[in-house]
């Protein structure tokens, strides 16, 4: 049926070219500003809620909102009015591209250089609404829109104000107690109904940057009041156990701009600005290449962008860079001490050498605390013994592709006393089973729960390197579980061949330098790394 819009001109203004989208309360076109003879989009109010004076309120907040917003990253108000057979509209700018909600939808997860520059984007709008005291409410995916007018690459438009709180007199929809949002993107004030700030803009913009790294948002339940309850009660899963491959950086920006209590996270968005200019820093640096927002490390100190007022430019940005700087160099050094320079000339025979070097394994154990403890324990020490072929412990055969009753069985490895491993090397001739590894120290846990993650490997390779993250925490003993095993001639198990912790003999690599980052991260002033031991890595 067609749109009898469509064709029409409206207010004596807009001509009605097309129909290109349509939500619960009303209809956006495409359309013709007459006067200029340019393409717009205007969003009409539908006829079942213009009667409505909550909806005819919220529609007016957006126009209201839109007005006093600049930024190129807002969409841009055109025009608002009413025609004079009562229909409620918004002229906006025309964008072309697609909603970040469909670009997750069609590629599930997105590069951490990716999704940080998208969330900087977002926060650049952000800021000048919060300058203006206006609170969208309402930050999703679905109201970020990647635009591709501007030419290459995602250029952030924050749209849809409609549910924004504006500090006046004439506010009284956005009183204490009157929930709006979306209830996956919460806040916990928020769900509860309490007065909101800043910072709910800021957990919801949090949540999305999760859900980027992750592909899905961090609590589902059966209904809505569920969800909320949740962002209330209980702690975001750990980004990095999810998505091991981002740095501690990038994590950190989740984890306090997620807090639950709003007095822990981010105070201004240009706090939040700072942390991600120094995690899309070193992700470029971890990827082998520099970043366009934030310059390169060595060009960090540059004029200084605008400041939210009162805001306080924390210190700790450039601390970070220092580091970062540092971690260059020293790989630098490190690649050159090594002859890895790629000129094939220099050195004598042997080149540099490397300073990689094992952590010497004291003993090994099975570990089966839901069965009958014994996975063929007399064969353990097959598995550290430094023969990568002719010796393997091997699990009990099972016959089915699962361990029964059991969620998994297992076994560990002792360093003889607390080390920060940085990674395991594992050898199988039984590939394409399940790992988790763990870490603990004196006594040994009972159960899994006690000990802590330090990785997970869906599908284990004949030769896998698996990067530990230990936030900087040593532990003597190293957890290999295995939830499910493979098959094999004889039924399902898994052998073990060789076990190894590689580490540095004396600090000059790259990666020692690396977890010197990490160390500083985890010890900023961050209350929620405090109850909580988080996976941090670069």
């Amino acid at each position: 049926m067609a749109d009898p819009l469509v064709g029409k001109v409206l207010a004596d203004r807009f001509e009605i070219l097309d129909r290109i989208g349509e939500g619960g309360t009303g209809v956006v076109y495409k359309a013709k500003q007459i006067a200029v003879d340019r393409d717009i989009a205007i969003k009409v109010l539908g006829a079942h809620v213009s009667s409505d004076p909550t909806w005819v309120k919220r529609f007016q907040n957006e126009a209201k909102a839109a007005a006093k917003l600049h930024s190129p990253h807002t969409v841009q108000l055109i025009d608002f009015g009413q025609t004079k057979e009562g229909l409620l509209f918004i002229a906006m700018e025309l964008l072309q591209g697609r909603s970040l909600r469909d670009e997750l939808d069609k590629g599930g997860r997105i590069t951490p250089q990716r999704a940080l520059r998208i969330v900087m984007q977002a926060c650049e709008s952000l800021s000048e609404a919060h300058v203006q005291t206006i609170i969208h409410r309402d930050i999703k995916p679905d109201n970020l829109y990647l635009d591709t007018s501007k030419g290459s690459g995602d250029f952030v438009k924050v749209l849809d104000f409609s549910v924004a709180k504006m500090d006046s007199a004439d506010s009284q929809q956005t009183r204490a107690g009157i929930v709006f949002g979306t209830p996956a993107y919460m806040s916990p004030e928020q769900g509860r109904g309490a007065k909101l700030g800043p910072q709910s803009d800021i957990y919801a913009l949090g949540i999305v940057l999760y859900e980027m790294l992750t592909g899905d948002v961090p609590f589902e339940a059966d209904n809505q009041i569920g969800v909320a309850m949740k962002h209330v009660n209980e702690e975001l899963p750990d980004v990095q156990v999810i998505r091991p491959d981002i740095s501690a950086a990038s994590a950190r920006v989740v984890d306090r701009a997620t807090a639950k209590n709003p007095d822990d996270r981010y105070q201004t968005i240009e706090e939040m600005i700072d942390d991600l200019q120094a995690a899309l820093e070193v992700e470029a640096i971890r990827a082998g290449g520099t970043t366009g927002e934030a310059t390169s490390v060595l060009d960090a100190v540059a004029p200084p962008r605008r400041q939210i007022p009162t805001s306080k430019t924390s210190p700790w940005p450039a601390v970070l860079m220092l580091l970062v700087a540092l971690v260059i160099a020293a790989g630098t050094a490190y690649f050159i001490s090594r002859g890895d320079t790629g000129g094939g000339g220099g050195g004598g025979a042997g080149g540099g050498g490397s300073n990689e070097t094992q952590i010497a394994l004291v003993g090994a154990s099975d570990y089966d605390p839901q069965g009958d403890e014994e996975e063929h324990s007399e064969e353990i020490d097959y598995a550290i013994d430094d023969d990568r072929s002719a010796s393997a412990w091997t699990t009990e055969t099972y016959e089915t592709d699962s361990f029964g009753d059991k969620e998994g069985v297992g076994m560990y490895v002792d360093a003889g006393e607390p080390v920060e491993a940085s990674e395991m090397e594992i050898r199988t001739p039984t590939p394409g089973w399940t790992l988790e590894v763990y870490g603990s120290n004196d006594p040994i846990p009972d159960d899994v729960s006690g000990w802590t993650r330090l990785a997970q490997v869906p599908d284990v390779a004949e030769q896998q390197q698996i990067d530990l993250i230990t936030a900087g925490t040593r532990y003597q003993y190293y957890l290999l579980w295995i939830t499910d095993p493979a098959e094999t001639d004889s039924g399902f198990g898994v052998a073990i061949s060789d076990i190894r912790l590689p580490g540095v003999a004396d600090g000059s690599s790259p990666r020692t330098v690396w977890a010197s980052v990490d160390r500083v991260i985890a010890e900023r002033d961050d209350p929620l790394r405090v109850n909580r031991p988080l996976a941090l890595g670069i």
